[in-house]
């Protein structure tokens, strides 16, 4: 019985290990999202501090179009940026901003130093469009169809590996269907 006493609390110490170790081998980037095959939820933005016009649902019916969720505070936001600005430049697919959580003049600031990328953007200061998206944090991007309905979320920056081998593909399937 005492051997018992003496070995549960290691027990569970390496169980929790385990499940930590499980844990770190998980790609965040893969997160499942409700959206999948759903329309875009309904919103309509005004446009942020700096900008003419918002961004509604309704901008995103008739072509396959990217929602990249975006704030001049995320550092991942600013890894991303030249890639958007390159597929900006290329006119592949256009792109609508989703400024996330920003100070009033801070995102037309960042976009007026780095260049904007975006056909439209919407200002999102209390989050509340981003939580009815299902956002867990800064850079998302949102692949929309020429209907309207979520394709595929990836969570992170987009990378060029990420473009050429997952959602530049996808895309162009998009827009033959």
């Amino acid at each position: 019985m005492r051997k018992i006493i003496v070995f549960t609390p290691l027990f569970l110490f390496l169980l929790i290990g385990v499940f930590f170790a499980w844990g770190l081998t998980r790609d965040p980037s893969r997160i499942p999202s409700q959206l999948i095959d759903r329309p875009l939820p309904q919103f309509e933005l005004d446009a942020p501090e700096g900008f003419s016009s918002g961004l509604s649902t309704e901008d995103f019916r008739g072509e396959v179009s990217l929602l990249n969720v975006f704030a001049s505070w995320c550092v991942s936001c600013h890894v991303e940026h030249p890639l958007l600005m390159d597929l900006a430049a290329r006119q592949e697919v256009p792109i609508y901003g989703l400024n996330w959580k920003e100070k009033p003049g801070d995102g037309k600031a960042w976009l007026d130093r780095y260049g904007n990328p975006y056909t439209r953007i919407g200002d999102d200061q209390n989050g509340r469009v981003a939580i009815n998206l299902g956002v867990t944090g800064a850079p998302e991007t949102f692949v929309i169809d020429k209907d309207g309905r979520v394709r595929y979320v990836f969570v992170g920056p987009i990378t060029l590996q990420s473009w050429s081998n997952t959602l530049g593909p996808l895309i162009e399937e998009l827009k033959r269907s």
